[in-house]
């Protein structure tokens, strides 16, 4: 059975595919229709239409007026889990992931492309080795090693009784007391590989189409330039030598499959995890070895694991440096030795070295601090370099073609890594100072005062510099009110010529004004940014500094300045002390209240709407990317339906929805990406993608874009905070894609056409605008008519349309 003759006047049948936003959406809310049917999909993601519209295909004359409406709703992917609130927790390992993306555009220097990603990755690196030595600090030092071999401490405590050194019980050996705490970081590292391993199986497994799925007589997309690809192309299967069609990065066959990369990095991770936890182990135990002079076959097979450590981590390292990801091709493979054999020779590591820790050494007693705190000290050394290299990198990179609009010059990935290793270090810096006030009771840690000497030097160094940075960020933000209110007044004149005031209403005047001045704060983000991440480095280096002088000693952090001086510098250290602790039970907070209020996880999903957009390219622990879910679910609806129908089609997105448009557009192959146009409203793919994510979302690619869809129109408000204009310019035949700016709100005052006051709407109801539907119609009368062809019944090949509905 075929459809009925396409109609000239509307050339046959014409879809419109809806994409919500960040929050989510419900397809009643999309479709204006309480009867809704799930089309195809699942309860994770699903295409729906309204009910009456099922076989739409079959009757195009009932839809003369219009398109058939159709939403894509996605809002499970990121917010519909309780659980996932939870995943605030992993915020550093998502920001470092994003550094990755953020890298300017490029043509050729594929080793500093590479560089770049090699790069980005020890940073990431860094962040779980922080925190597993975080967990260690809280459970080995803090715990087992101070508060266990202290009466003191451990009197008052009746679980750690049986580890008490005043027992003298089979436990109270600080080895065999450090081999149990041990449990909980390994426990934590495992956690975190489970995590990963079920995200990996749920979002990584799912496999793309290429672009060229959908078109069997296509070829196969080459490997583009180096200078196009995240990293230099992996050369391990040669591509062909004339390249067919050029893409672009987020339309090449493996851009959204990045499962071979995410397995090796998790093996890594893992393994470097269980590393660190071995390491304090094992330098606690050589310490006392050393000084005991114990000599013979303990000495020998400590010194012997030790290697073996040190072997295993240079391998670790070399996994992590050796690949990238690669995009020019869907890489099916996984290295399966590589994935199971790391981790599980790590932790058989951990395990000896657990055994050799808790091997029976009578004469052995805890003082002071755990050997092996120098730890965060050479970690943030490591990050602080690490920055600073990547940004000479990113300076490179961006230094032969600058844009004015690249947000901070091209250093927009090196500031938020170093955004990410802040939030590393305010986490794993205020759990360690939480646990040791708790721990020492009414004492103060670090000041010998109370049972235990308390936690690294370094910690409440820069525990003491967080109130310095928040006062830092005063002036600045100062600033931006200031220039908030003044643009505010500016506006008035402008609001009034826009909607045409000869008597204007002041009130209302200045209440449009305040909204369009607000919502231009947003592009003032960089400058934040910036000085987040600079003040950071600077005060991260005089915290290492300053841990530096004191010898490391706890108790002796602010010795030798004056007397003034170090009262202000304990009181910021108490201050910055109780702020960290209460940021990081916020997040636990926020985490427990997710699992039953519905509000609460929603507002936590737009969080992961906006930051999990991105594959994981770098720290395999961050949250998953359900893009590599939506994008193909996209294209592989605008494939399928538009060879089925030869119809006419218009995507539809809205605010992050339209990312996920222009992401799907790209992978479209161009017979389809014929009969397709893009309308983009409340966008924000130049004002934020744009800015932060050059190398994808750059002028260059948005032409790119423009040119290889048929036609593109986008809308946009001067009181919207999130979207703006993609600022591409008419090529040729090809008009301008931003369309002139909405007024919002659409009457000043009471009209005949309103006869109530119109609120502001900033970025939200774009369809309720008028040049909405004035948009939607001039793209489809752009597009091509129905291809007059045979094809099979759609009903059918939809698959059983009815069998769910809302």
């Amino acid at each position: 059975m075929s459809p009925a003759t396409p109609d000239p006047k509307n050339g046959g049948a014409a879809l419109e595919l809806l994409v919500h936003g960040v929050g989510g959406a419900t397809p009643a809310d999309m479709l204006d229709d309480p009867r809704t049917v799930r089309v195809t999909g699942d309860r994770t993601a699903a295409v729906f239409r309204r009910r009456d519209d099922v076989d739409a295909e079959e009757h195009p004359e009932r839809h003369a007026e219009g398109p058939v409406p159709e939403a894509y709703c996605w809002s499970n992917l990121t917010s519909g889990n309780g659980t996932r609130a939870l995943w605030l927790l992993l915020l550093p390992f998502m920001v470092a992931n994003l550094a990755h993306w953020m890298r300017p555009p490029t043509e050729g220097r594929p080793r500093l492309l590479r560089l770049y990603g090699v790069l980005v990755r020890l940073v990431a690196l860094t962040l779980t080795v922080l925190l597993t030595a975080a967990a260690c600090e809280v459970a080995l030092d803090l715990t087992a090693w101070q508060c266990a071999g202290s009466a003191g401490c451990a009197g008052h405590r009746s679980w750690l009784g049986f580890l008490s050194a005043e027992r003298a019980g089979w436990w109270s050996q600080p080895g065999r007391r450090l081999a149990l705490a041990a449990l909980v970081p390994a426990a934590l590292v495992g956690l975190l590989w489970y995590l990963s391993n079920r995200t990996w199986s749920a979002y990584e497994a799912q496999r793309p189409p290429t672009g060229y799925d959908a078109d069997p007589d296509a070829e196969p997309a080459p490997a583009p330039s180096a200078g196009g690809d995240t990293e230099a192309a992996d050369t391990t299967t040669p591509a062909p030598a004339t390249p067919v069609e050029l893409r672009p990065a987020l339309g090449r066959p493996g851009f959204w499959y990045g499962r071979r990369l995410v397995a090796r990095l998790r093996a890594a991770h893992t393994a470097a995890g269980f590393l660190t936890v071995a390491a304090v182990l094992a330098a606690a135990a050589a310490g006392h070895d050393h000084r005991s002079g114990a000599g013979g076959t303990q000495e020998l097979l400590g010194r012997l694991l030790q290697l073996a450590l040190g072997v295993l981590a240079f391998v670790v390292l070399w996994v992590v440096c050796r690949r990238g990801r690669s995009e020019h091709r869907l890489d099916l493979r996984i290295e399966r030795a590589l994935v199971s054999w790391l981790p599980a020779t790590a932790l058989l590591l951990l395990a000896l070295t657990a055994v050799h820790t808790g091997w029976s050494r009578p004469d052995w007693t805890s003082a002071g601090t755990l050997p092996g705190t120098s730890l965060f000290g050479v970690l943030t050394l490591a990050q602080g370099g690490l920055v600073v290299a990547l940004a000479a990198v990113a300076l490179l990179l961006h230094s032969p073609r600058r844009d004015p609009r690249t947000a901070l010059y091209g250093l927009g990935g090196p500031a938020t890594a170093m955004l990410a290793c802040a939030l590393g270090g305010v986490m794993s810096g205020g759990v360690a100072q939480r646990v040791a006030d708790w721990l020492d009771g009414a004492g103060t840690p670090g000041t010998g005062d109370g049972p235990i000497t308390g936690p690294p030097v370094l910690l409440s160094w820069q525990a003491s510099v967080i109130p310095v940075l928040l006062l830092l960020l005063l002036a600045p933000s100062a600033l931006l009110v200031a220039r908030t209110v003044l643009a505010g007044r500016r506006l008035r004149p402008v609001v009034d010529a826009a909607y045409r005031q000869t008597n204007p209403d002041r009130l209302r005047t200045d209440q449009i004004a305040t909204s369009r001045a607000r919502a231009a704060l947003t592009d003032s983000a960089p400058v934040l940014i910036g000085v987040v991440s600079g003040a950071t480095l600077l005060l991260g280096a005089a915290s290492v500094a300053g841990a530096w002088a004191s010898g490391n000693v706890p108790g002796r952090a602010f010795d030798g300045a004056h007397p003034a001086v170090a009262s202000v510098a304990t009181a910021a250290q108490s201050l910055g002390s109780w702020m960290i602790g209460f940021g990081f039970l916020l997040f636990v907070t926020l985490g427990r209240r997710a699992y039953k209020d519905r509000s609460a996880r929603r507002t936590i999903g737009i969080l992961w709407d906006v930051g999990t957009f991105w594959p994981r390219a770098a720290h395999p622990f961050a949250p998953p990317c359900y893009a590599e879910r939506a994008v193909p679910d996209l294209s592989w609806r605008m494939s399928s339906w538009t060879r089925q129908t030869g119809g006419r089609l218009v995507i539809s997105g809205h605010s992050q929805g339209s990312v996920l448009a222009a992401a799907a557009v790209w992978q479209l192959p161009p017979a389809t990406r014929g009969r397709v146009a893009l309308l983009t409203y409340g966008s924000p793919l130049e004002r934020l993608y744009g800015r932060w994510f050059p190398a994808y979302f750059g002028p260059e690619a948005l032409r790119g874009l423009h040119r290889t869809v048929h036609c593109w129109s986008n809308l946009y408000r001067a009181t919207d905070p999130i979207g703006g204009p993609v600022r591409v310019p008419a090529e040729g035949d090809r008009p301008d894609v931003d369309r002139p700016e909405l007024l919002d709100p659409v009457a000043y005052g009471r009209t005949r056409e309103h006869p109530l006051p119109e609120p502001i709407l900033g970025h939200s109801d774009y369809q309720a605008d008028p040049a909405f539907a004035a948009a939607r119609a001039a793209l489809l009368d752009r597009l091509p008519p129905a291809l007059p062809r045979q094809r099979h019944n759609t009903a059918t090949a939809q698959g059983s349309s009815g069998r769910s509905s809302g």
